[in-house]
């Protein structure tokens, strides 16, 4: 079995005239925190969106554990073990906590009508191992005593958790998060990084992530890819980046 998880090569992406990423190549290997940086413009979250299927790339190909997945749509993807969080946190805020992580799970529970209408053994079974894997995610996230509560309510750092709990309960192997330390305080930050931290090593899932923070990026991060003007300009571990002359210049300019 092959070491990389996710492989992107030449991946390319227009809108109209503007060539917003162009032959972008780098891959994600098992267990690994992999991260994008770059100056704002410089293609990360296009980049983020074809890989994820929201957007479907102009070229280039993307293979999950050895499968090409470029061009499907999101929910195709999520199917590979694929999973992502947004920048601007996208729940179900009329919900309860608890009923966002039983949404979540419709694709693994149960749902032919017949079986519902009757509430067949199977049915019913496949509700309690839905109720038994949103408890456990709660407790991990620490969330329990907010289980009734309704999501849109919780404090801004409690729905950054449910929202990365929502992707964790349908079982990825790789976890896609889209500046998750943007709004958090220095308290939280340290225990976002501490919780990726986490997942990687208690369920083996890998994490691509976008995210500003430079500190989080370079304390938690395996590998590191920078992005300018659409276009990777190095990639490497966090010690050489942070002291690569053209990531300083990308981020700082020259005189």
């Amino acid at each position: 079995m092959s070491d990389v998880l996710l492989s992107v090569s030449d991946l390319t992406m227009r809108f109209g005239g503007l060539l917003a990423v162009s032959k972008v190549a780098f891959d994600v290997r098992r267990d690994e925190v992999f991260a994008i940086i770059g100056p704002n413009g410089a293609g990360k979250t296009t980049v983020f969106n074809c890989v994820g299927g929201f957007y479907k790339p102009t070229s280039g190909n993307i293979h999950m554990d050895g499968k090409p997945i470029h061009g499907l749509s999101s929910h195709k993807v999520a199917r590979h073990g694929l999973v992502r969080t947004f920048q601007n946190v996208r729940l179900f805020k009329k919900l309860t906590v608890l009923e966002n992580l039983l949404v979540a799970q419709h694709a693994h529970i149960n749902t032919n009508l017949l079986h519902g209408l009757l509430k067949t053994p199977s049915y019913r079974r496949s509700e309690a191992q839905a109720l038994a894997n949103a408890v456990q995610w709660l407790e991990f996230m620490g969330l329990r005593d907010y289980a009734n509560r309704e999501a849109g309510n919780l404090a801004y750092g409690h729905q950054r958790r449910l929202e990365i709990a929502r992707c964790m309960i349908t079982s990825p192997r790789l976890l896609m998060l889209d500046e998750p330390a943007a709004g958090l305080n220095p308290q939280e930050k340290r225990d976002l990084s501490a919780l990726i931290d986490r997942l990687r090593k208690e369920f083996g899932v890998a994490v691509l992530l976008i995210e500003h923070d430079m500190s989080l990026v370079m304390g938690i991060s395996d590998r590191i890819m920078v992005m300018e003007h659409g276009q990777p300009i190095t990639t490497g571990l966090p010690n050489d980046v942070r002291t690569d002359p053209r990531v300083i210049k990308a981020y700082l300019g020259e005189e």
